[in-house]
């Protein structure tokens, strides 16, 4: 492996938690790190189905649906050991089973001898527990992962938020994906990369129903590098939530949809400060159909533009884009449904083939869909001299 190149294995296995397989693996490529996601019995292009699970006030665990489609890019009886730099657990259903799976111990056993960098997240720690990699470490996981990993004599680590995240030699834990930043950092850190230009502050525009992963996976990768983000919602407050939509490729004409995870809002609409902020960034789903038709959002894309400030812009985000009549000369891609908004509004249509094509055109970047997250991510920390070096 040349100088300064990474590649880490994503372990695997149907009803994975979403977003604790999705956000390190589009996180981790738009750093730079090669990342195979591979899981037992499957092959390269095969899917993976996944599992939103959320906690909510009004219940006493987290609720479980279905999530997206995840496809593999990589076959888990392939795997050669000493091409891998780390290794990333993810949390869900997918555990229990994987725990159980010899071919999969082992692997694990081979990564915790040699030093290399573990991150378990949520539920995967059943999966270190059952190789035998947590005794005698200090870890944490989802509460109720406790007794497993107490039994198998680690230190338990209460904890205090579902935020929090343990380190103890090359072993990396985390209690939820709501910890995803600084679980992703501490990776990063274990792999020898060094992040500079982080003092960025990033704006995302939210509405409801907005693809799920377009908010999340931008959102959590730039807090990751240590950016300050906020997320905004016309006629919403800090601290409330945004419901969002996962769409997904099933074998229909058009994208299927279903419910997505809540997101939880950080910032004010009303109090903004669009000024404060060095870029912004426009997710899709179907909130772009009615926030491009409020003036207040309007207002904010064209003051962003007239400040020459980057945008960051996928999907149907590009709705809002040409409703704020920005585009005139510009070169962009959409999703292909918005093709006749983007074209109309005076811009010059570029293809996105394959769908995970993004382009740049000056403080402009554009992608068609949530595939093409890595390149979207890579570059907007481009036009924002954010970099990762390992």
């Amino acid at each position: 492996m040349a100088k300064g190149e990474r590649r880490v294995l994503l372990v695997l296995g149907d009803y994975v938690e979403d977003y604790e397989a999705m956000v390190p693996f589009q996180a981790l490529q738009a750093y730079g790190v090669s990342v195979d996601a591979v899981c037992p019995g499957k092959k390269a292009g095969d899917i993976c189905r996944t599992a939103i699970h959320q906690l909510s006030p009004a219940h006493q665990t987290y609720s479980e649906s279905r999530g997206h489609n995840f496809a593999l890019n990589a076959t888990f009886d392939d795997i050669e050991f000493n091409k891998y730099d780390g290794l990333i657990i993810p949390g869900g259903r997918a555990p229990e089973y994987l725990a159980l799976d010899a071919s999969v111990l082992e692997l694990v056993r081979k990564f915790s001898d040699s030093g290399k960098p573990i991150a378990s997240i949520c539920h995967g720690q059943l999966v270190l527990a059952a190789a035998g990699s947590v005794k005698g470490r200090k870890c944490t996981a989802f509460p109720a992962v406790r007794p497993v990993l107490v039994a198998a004599g680690a230190y338990w680590v209460e904890p205090e938020t579902m935020l929090a995240c343990v380190v103890d030699g090359n072993i990396i834990t985390g209690a939820t994906y709501e910890g995803h930043p600084e679980f992703i950092r501490l990776f990063v850190k274990a792999l020898g990369g060094n992040i500079t230009g982080s003092d960025r502050r990033i704006l995302f525009l939210c509405g409801d129903f907005m693809e799920d992963y377009e908010v999340i996976v931008p959102f959590q990768s730039l807090q990751a590098l240590g950016c300050h983000v906020d997320a905004v919602c016309p006629k919403k407050k800090a601290g409330e939530i945004c419901a969002t939509a996962v769409h997904d490729f099933e074998g229909d004409q058009t994208y299927s949809e279903k419910p997505g995870h809540n997101f939880t809002l950080t910032a004010d609409f009303e109090a903004l400060d669009v000024s404060s902020y060095d870029a912004l960034v426009i997710p899709g789903g179907r909130a772009p159909e009615y926030l491009a038709l409020d003036e207040k959002v309007i207002a904010l894309v064209r003051q962003t533009v007239e400040a020459r400030k980057p945008i960051a812009s996928i999907c149907h985000g590009q709705q809002i884009l040409a409703a704020a009549g920005v585009l005139q000369g510009k070169k962009c891609t959409a999703y292909p449904a918005v093709k006749l908004n983007v074209v109309l509004s005076g811009a010059t249509w570029l293809e996105p083939d394959p769908i995970d094509r993004c382009f740049t055109d000056g403080n402009l970047v554009t992608g068609a869909a949530w595939p093409g997250h890595p390149e979207f991510i890579s570059q907007l920390m481009t036009l924002l001299d954010i970099r990762v070096s390992f």
